[in-house]
């Protein structure tokens, strides 16, 4: 397990950023080809879903993808072998065609969704993207949307809220020197990587019968020194419930879970599908520590 952020660490609902080393701004592992199977899978199958672009974000979109090659070539050789035309990434060879939006070759190169937020009269936007693995919200509902409407459906990052005015301020004043990172997380009945639906019938019934899974978000914002744009980068993983009981600090994971699900007000709760089955998923997290006093 690479992250546990519902240890308590990184409590849900708040925006949390901390500063980003460069050298850990992607993260490559053993999953990379089925990562990348999986994205090429969905563009085929869900073209209109996984992504979109406004047409001027062309340049931005070239910075992205050099920033991706400058980083590849430098911290991850062992996995990535670039060339002038082509890039092999992992067991994938990747074009660098002149004909394909750069930010979707991009895409084929790394194991994280790449988000271009532009900023406009009315505030930072949702400009372009190559979005393959959402958890629970959709891009083509999003899509071209400031960052308030963006989150409206989480709880307390409305338009108008503290948090939503905080975003916005944090946008502004990002600089190109320090990029940031932050952690967000989920519990999930199933280990699939593409939900982009919000009324999905497994937010609606998460009774955890066919299974617990573990979904983490490792995010980052870079500013782009070019453009000015910012990308936002998620890495999504998803663990097993089971894999937990075998972690080195398991008994002090459950407990920091424990107290980050109990803190949850029912709004949260509901936005993380977990309304019915808070008391379920606690139960099973002491049993697992072995926890005498487990109620299921």
């Amino acid at each position: 397990m690479k992250h546990t952020p519902y240890d308590g660490s990184h409590p849900l609902f708040r925006i949390g950023l901390a500063p980003l080393d460069l050298a850990q701004w992607l993260e490559v592992d053993d999953q990379l080809d089925a990562y990348l199977d999986e994205k090429a899978r969905l563009r085929e199958r869900y073209p209109g879903k996984v992504f979109a672009a406004e047409s001027d974000t062309q340049p931005a979109q070239v910075e992205v993808l050099s920033l991706l090659l400058d980083h590849l070539s430098e911290h991850h050789r062992d996995t990535h072998i670039i060339s002038d035309n082509e890039v092999r990434a992992g067991t994938h060879t990747v074009f660098l065609l002149e004909d394909e939006p750069p930010l979707q070759t991009a895409s084929k190169l790394v194991q994280e969704d790449l988000v271009l937020m532009r900023k406009g009269d009315v505030g930072w936007r949702l400009a372009a993207a190559s979005l393959c693995f959402p958890s629970s919200w959709s891009l083509m509902e999003k899509f071209g949307k400031v960052i308030a409407d963006v989150h409206a459906p989480v709880p307390g990052f409305a338009a108008g809220t503290r948090n939503a005015m905080l975003i916005e301020r944090i946008f502004d004043q990002l600089v190109v020197e320090q990029p940031v990172r932050r952690m967000n997380w989920s519990v999930y009945s199933d280990d699939e990587l593409f939900h982009d639906d919000r009324t999905a019938e497994h937010l609606k019934k998460r009774d955890f019968d066919a299974g617990i899974f573990l979904r983490t978000e490792y995010q980052t914002l870079r500013k782009l020194p070019q453009s000015g744009d910012i990308l936002f980068t998620t890495r999504i993983d998803v663990d097993p419930f089971e894999a937990l009981g075998n972690h080195p600090e398991r008994d002090r994971i459950c407990q920091g879970f424990i107290t980050s699900l109990e803190q949850l007000d029912a709004a949260q709760l509901a936005y993380k599908g977990l309304t019915e089955s808070r008391d379920r998923l606690i139960g099973e997290i002491r049993l697992l520590a072995g926890e005498t006093s487990a109620v299921l």
